[in-house]
């Protein structure tokens, strides 16, 4: 018996073939799925080619049965209905879908000096400096309102071969000699983040017109989505990171892309789930939900009644109380933590910051100073999650938030918790986490598939 504990890379017990194919995968969802709308609808049509079918109040519940809920456009919840009645609760995996980017604001169109502008508002915790020259795709969706009528137009531009691009624009390091000596939080001004759009004239305006260019972007716009100017105010658009996933280092051990934070979380529980054929013993629930990284409020948020009405119509079904399942229920909050960086080893904890290739990260607890915005899993929870690991021959390890005072953050764990369902932060160790491009080790992404499928068979 070894008496000691090390985080010790896992390449050596891997299947290394089905790691890389599991990645390639995961890339495709993640140009896919850049925006939470995206995400959802590429995760319903996994899971309907897979049996899941839609699910509503009053349906007939038996095991085996797979189901799905989609919660407008912005969350999903998939549910695999075990053997044991939902008296004996569910296992739950919740992860989010959200992840930083630049907002279209709603009446985001003007023109100056020569050319034509978005305003922005920046979504989520980001360095502003970040987004600054970099390609940026348009993505989301325009509500038109004709005749009494609303239809839903979807907008993607800059996420095809020759489509355009978008770019906030940066000082020249010639003329930065006052913004260089300022602080990276006062680099750039959030009212300054203003994408550029283009600058031809329209051939169509007014002689007297005093804007042209703005004119022709809304012809675009009206070409190619039937929107006028007004529609900006039912629209939901975004500026996202416009350069595909791919595979970093001469080895291909790792993946760099926009969106890892919480989407390698949310793609391996849900296609853990999705994958499995066999009817758990217990009712399998993924939860996918949107606004965790601005507080998760609002109706798609994970403080949201939608995952109580939709698992307490379940329990209904098999005439059970929603109370009774709830607090027999054990949930991993699938988010994702820092990785260790040896660059930035100041701001780390060597010996309990989680590390890239030692798989699986469980956190105990999250939060900021005292531990404050956190749920902190019990020593029973700890135990039984790794019971069930080491029993599946996953590559695990423990992770934390950075040395003590240095900063923190969230996790939506603590509102699973709150329901009273047993829950701990398990998911993927993440470098340059909220930058517009992070990376991640494929040995960790694919140890959270089996350990979130290991998780779903207790």
């Amino acid at each position: 018996m070894d008496l000691c504990y090390e985080k010790k890379p896992g390449w050596d017990k891997l299947d290394k073939q089905a790691c890389m194919e599991y990645a390639e995968g995961y890339k495709a969802f993640l140009d896919t799925g850049k925006t939470e709308r995206d995400a959802v609808e590429a995760i319903v049509a996994r899971a309907e080619a897979k049996g899941y079918r839609p699910f509503t109040r009053g349906m007939n519940v038996q095991p085996g049965d797979k189901f799905y809920q989609v919660n407008r456009h912005k969350g999903v919840i998939l549910a695999h209905i075990g053997h044991a009645s939902l008296a004996d609760g569910v296992r739950l995996t919740a992860a989010h879908l959200d992840a930083p980017r630049i907002d279209i604001r709603t009446v985001p169109l003007y023109e100056q000096d020569g050319m034509a502008y978005f305003k922005t508002h920046y979504y989520g915790g980001i360095k502003k400096y970040h987004w600054l020259a970099i390609p940026l795709e348009l993505r989301g969706v325009v509500c038109v309102c004709k005749d009494g009528k609303v239809t839903r137009v979807p907008v993607h531009v800059g996420d095809k071969p020759g489509d355009p691009k978008f770019v906030i624009t940066d000082l020249l390091p010639h003329l930065a000699s006052e913004q260089m000596g300022k602080k990276a939080t006062e680099v750039i001004k959030a009212e300054n983040m203003n994408v550029l759009l283009g600058s031809i004239p329209s051939e169509h305006a007014e002689k007297d017109d005093k804007d042209k260019i703005k004119r022709a972007i809304l012809e675009y716009l009206n070409d190619a989505y039937g929107m006028s100017e007004v529609d900006f105010l039912s629209a939901e658009l975004s500026c996202v990171p416009a350069f595909p996933a791919c595979d970093i280092g001469f080895d291909r051990s790792f993946v760099g892309a926009y969106g890892h934070d919480d989407r390698v979380c949310s793609y391996p529980a849900a296609t853990a789930l999705i994958d499995d054929d066999e009817t758990p013993a217990h009712t399998a629930v993924c939860l996918l939900v949107d606004k965790e990284e601005i507080g998760s409020d609002g109706v798609t948020g994970m403080q949201s009644r939608h995952f109580d009405t939709f698992l307490g119509d379940l329990c209904r079904a098999q005439d059970v109380l929603l109370d009774a399942c709830l607090e027999q229920s054990v949930c991993l909050s699938a988010d994702v933590c820092n990785a260790y960086d040896p660059n930035f080893p100041d701001v780390s904890e060597g010996r309990n910051d989680a590390r890239v290739n030692c798989g699986l990260a469980i956190i105990k607890y999250t939060g900021a100073r005292g531990k404050s915005g956190t749920s902190d899993a019990s020593a029973e929870l700890m135990a039984r999650i790794r019971c069930i690991l080491d029993g599946a021959g996953i590559t695990w390890q423990t992770g934390q938030l950075g040395r003590v005072d240095q900063g923190g953050g969230g996790t939506v764990a603590m509102y699973l918790a709150n329901r009273n369902i047993d829950t701990v932060d398990a998911g993927v160790p993440v470098l340059s986490m909220h930058a517009p491009f992070e990376t991640i080790s494929k040995h960790d992404l694919y140890m959270a598939y089996l350990g979130f499928g290991a998780f779903y068979r207790d």
